[in-house]
């Protein structure tokens, strides 16, 4: 956005506000006794206020991380009842005056406070006035910047890196600590950060709980009050100290603080802008997979609740799942995993054995996301050696096999680059080559190729359709693409509004399409109709069809599938052989290929395909009258 000039109304408040934040701090300077700054400094009551305000504020830190991350974690993954009311209580220190905290801290902690009661009758601990004291009531007052920080890095971060190190094999504590921590680190060090120094400066909760006791609990917020009375310019070099540590911690964190480092995952991958993305290596062939020899693991299961399928495949079966936006696609991939609570697959059979009950990480099911969800922070080769390190496999070993799948799929020479250094197609190899070291008894596959260019998209195809050859379980691809799904499949399984529509191979899906969605998805038209007692197809909008696909005696509702190639197209009323003729108007004119899609607007709505010279020929154009014609014999009737 170009800048402009700062408008006066704005600019002269702003300059003053700056104004009355510096002036403060440029007096502390302007009154520090800067010759005797080094004496004061390292005097013993400063030296020893100083090392008790690092104790203090290290130990709240330390019981900060403890308590104050499983609470961000809590607060941004899961949702409970009172959970505005925990995040309110969570900010409530950051409003609270100080000495109001500490009044609160005696009323809960202290010999006659609620808790401080039974440490003191049970355990002879008593709390207030002593350095523990201290360290809670800095603990109190500080851990909210960490909790706040923290949650928000944890909200940014998309749940999908966590759930396909689950996929993996991993479970919670290691996807924790393996892929969660280091992907919020940079909000985790800015709240750590924030949380050390607030405990570093804390006063007024400290002083009414812990007191002001030389050696145990002054701090140098406190030797400050304390100087203030008695040595003014002592006070002032002292107040110089925190405010250097202070402003320290702010520039080390750049803005972090503001939530500017909060992101949704890695950017994406850095495409070559010269020239396509080089074919993959050619795959030599190997004798066997990398690691164990592999079990035939066939797939069983009812999926039941959002989502409703039944599937039964023998190993190697390769599935596309298709659908319109919303139909249960990804919801049925989730209950297989055991991610969601709107549909389960119960049982679910993989090979012998029921899965339905275990674990998402211990089902041996890889999933592959859209965007392949590589770790960030973990190059190529550590994230294809993920699965087989959550599975107890070692170090070497497990490198060892993952630098064979990445060889295998053509890009082991990137073995040692993060997938910010990877183009889209290189990094879904990437992504394909983690599930399938894996070792899976089922791979999940979720539109794979649609964040990728047409070229990049052909040659991952033929990656994809290579390995799935060898893969001894099944295989559920969830794709918009018709190419993919006659491609790479052996059955098309068609899911609308969460109900399965057909389960077919792409030919008799192709050949009997058993919704208009299905049809319009393989380029085909296709219109709801009942049949007639003449043996016509009656149409909702009221057109009647002729065609010379008797429909069964029995039959009443079904499909009428044309396709667009058997559409003709007339500027004027056609006569002669036609039996299904009728009037419309040219919506839209697009290439396919070699010929023109033609969208005509009619009763009914119809698409042709026409060669780019009839086209010319017939001065086709947006809004110009046609008239279309469909033979008989070209109208197959599909009962439903």
């Amino acid at each position: 956005m170009r800048r402009g000039r700062t408008p006066l109304a704005l600019g002269l408040p702003a300059a003053l506000a700056v104004v009355f934040l510096l002036l403060p701090l440029a007096g502390i300077l302007a009154r520090t006794p800067w010759g005797t700054l080094p004496a004061r400094l390292t005097s013993h009551e400063v030296v020893e206020a100083l090392t008790l305000s690092l104790t203090v504020s290290g130990w709240a830190l330390l019981l900060s991380l403890a308590l104050g991350v499983p609470l961000a974690w809590l607060l941004a993954r899961v949702e409970f009842p009172g959970k505005a009311l925990v995040r309110c209580l969570v900010l409530l220190p950051m409003v609270l005056p100080p000495t109001v905290a500490g009044v609160a801290l005696l009323q809960g902690y202290g010999r006659r406070g609620l808790l401080g009661t039974y440490l003191d009758r049970w355990f002879g601990l008593t709390l207030p006035f002593s350095t523990t004291g201290a360290v809670l009531a800095a603990t109190f007052v500080a851990m909210p910047f960490l909790v706040i920080s923290l949650e928000g890095s944890l909200a940014a971060l998309h749940p999908r890196y966590e759930e396909t190190a689950t996929s993996l094999g991993a479970g919670p504590s290691r996807v924790f600590r393996t892929v969660t921590v280091p992907m919020v680190a940079p909000g985790l060090l800015a709240g750590a950060a924030l949380c050390w120094a607030r405990a570093l400066g804390e006063f007024g909760a400290t002083i009414t709980f812990a007191g002001n006791l030389p050696g145990a609990t002054q701090t140098l917020p406190l030797q400050v009050y304390l100087l203030l009375q008695d040595d003014p310019e002592g006070a002032t070099a002292v107040s110089l100290l925190l405010l250097v540590i202070a402003t320290a911690v702010l520039l080390a964190l750049r803005g972090r603080w503001l939530g500017a480092g909060g992101h949704d995952g890695p950017r994406p991958p850095a495409v070559p802008a010269a020239g396509p993305e080089p074919l993959p290596a050619p795959v030599r062939d190997q004798p066997e997979t990398p690691g164990p020899p592999l079990t035939a693991h066939p797939l069983r299961t009812t999926v039941s609740g959002a989502t409703r399928a039944a599937l039964d495949a023998p190993p190697g079966t390769t599935i596309a799942v298709v659908g319109p936006n919303g139909a249960g696609k990804t919801t049925l991939l989730r209950a297989l995993l055991g991610l969601t609570p709107r549909a389960t697959a119960a049982p679910l059979y993989l090979g012998g054995t029921d899965v339905s009950t275990a674990p998402a990480h211990r089902r041996h099911i890889a999933w592959v996301p859209q965007d392949g969800a590589l770790f960030p922070h973990l190059t190529a080769l550590a994230n294809t050696a993920y699965g087989l390190r959550a599975q107890g496999v070692p170090r070497q070993e497990a490198d060892r096999r993952a630098r064979q799948w990445l060889e295998r799929l053509g890009v082991g020479h990137l073995a040692g680059r993060r997938p910010s250094r990877l183009s889209g197609g290189q990094a879904q190899r990437v992504a394909l080559a983690r599930a399938l070291a894996a070792r899976p008894r089922l791979l999940l596959l979720d539109e794979p190729l649609a964040a990728l260019d047409q070229s990049t998209r052909a040659h991952v195809r033929h990656a994809l359709r290579t390995h799935l050859a060898g893969f001894p379980g099944v295989c559920l691809i969830v794709t918009h693409d018709p190419v993919e799904a006659v491609s790479l499949a052996d059955h098309v399984l068609v899911l609308e509004d969460g109900e399965t529509v057909q389960y077919a191979t792409p030919a008799e899906l192709a050949r009997h399409p058993r919704s208009p969605w299905v049809a319009r998805m393989l380029g085909r038209n296709a219109w709801p109709v009942k049949t007639t007692a003449r043996g016509t197809l009656l149409l909702d909008c009221g057109t009647t069809l002729t065609t010379a696909d008797r429909p069964a005696d029995d039959a009443s509702t079904g499909l009428a599938v044309v396709g667009p190639e058997a559409v003709a197209v007339h500027t004027a009323r056609p006569t002669g052989s036609p039996r299904n003729v009728w009037e419309g108007t040219v919506r839209e004119l697009a290439a396919q290929g070699g010929r023109v899609r033609v969208l005509i607007d009619g009763v009914p709505d119809v698409i042709a395909e026409i060669t780019p010279a009839a086209a010319a020929d017939l001065g086709l154009s947006e809004g110009a009258p046609v008239w279309v014609s469909v033979k008989a014999t070209e109208v197959t009737f599909v009962a439903l």
